[in-house]
């Protein structure tokens, strides 16, 4: 993007200056043990996958504080599912001025942290940018911060950390980490941040078996199979 009952949900980092760190309860589903063929000396499954969340996970509303309001992008249930069922974490990292520019509040972020968890989720942790663009933060993407800051919070290293986005500063921000980034182009996507990303993929989906491909998972006929 460019500009169910209540779950328990604690601040892990509440800095001016830093990102909202958002940690609820357990996930209700605990990640599977990683599949043999992912756990050999050649296997290059990522230690965690981090998404954008508007226009990536959900169909972007602008500065959308409402829960009911909340539509998962075509595949994005699925994907993520994948992803968890071979024992990968995957977190949300998204920047959301809309606090800054007083549209939206805390309570808001965290309502809608709730729905997609409900809808697209479990995910293991939300990295939340609450600033504006001139506030000169550290987290809001194109900066690193909040990649860097869910990294932490998971114990993985940002080098083998995928980064999923809509646009170029989703690409710049995993750069800027030393991370893996990936476009998932919209009909908002630039050309000029389609030309500029390292890699691409068609949908969520594609972005799957593209890992999946790159990590060995070719040599197991099962291996992704429930991604369409």
């Amino acid at each position: 993007m460019r500009g169910a009952s209540a779950a328990r949900l604690r601040t892990v980092d509440a800095r001016a200056d830093g990102p909202w760190l958002l940690d609820g309860d357990p996930p209700t589903a605990p990640l599977p043990p990683r599949p043999a063929w992912a756990r050999g000396p050649y296997a290059r499954l990522p230690e965690a996958v981090l998404f954008d969340r508007d226009d990536t996970l959900i169909a972007d509303v602008p500065y959308n504080g409402d829960p009911g309001l909340v539509v998962p992008m075509p595949g994005a249930a699925a994907a993520v599912a994948a992803l968890r069922s071979l024992g990968i974490p995957v977190g949300v990292v998204s920047n959301q001025s809309g606090v800054a520019r007083g549209l939206i509040s805390r309570r808001n972020v965290e309502a809608m942290r709730r729905r997609v968890d409900e809808l697209v989720g479990p995910f293991s942790v939300w990295a939340v940018c609450p600033h504006g663009p001139g506030d000169g933060c550290s987290c809001r993407k194109p900066a690193p911060g909040l990649v860097l800051a869910a990294c932490a919070r998971l114990g993985v290293r940002p080098s083998r950390t995928v980064v999923v986005g809509d646009i170029g500063s989703d690409v710049e921000a995993a750069r800027a980490a030393g991370a893996r980034g990936v476009l998932v182009p919209t009909r908002t996507t630039l050309p000029h941040e389609v030309d500029a990303a390292p890699e691409t993929a068609t949908d969520l989906p594609a972005m799957v078996r593209m890992i999946l491909m790159g990590a060995g998972a070719h040599g197991d006929p099962a291996a992704g199979g429930g991604v369409r």
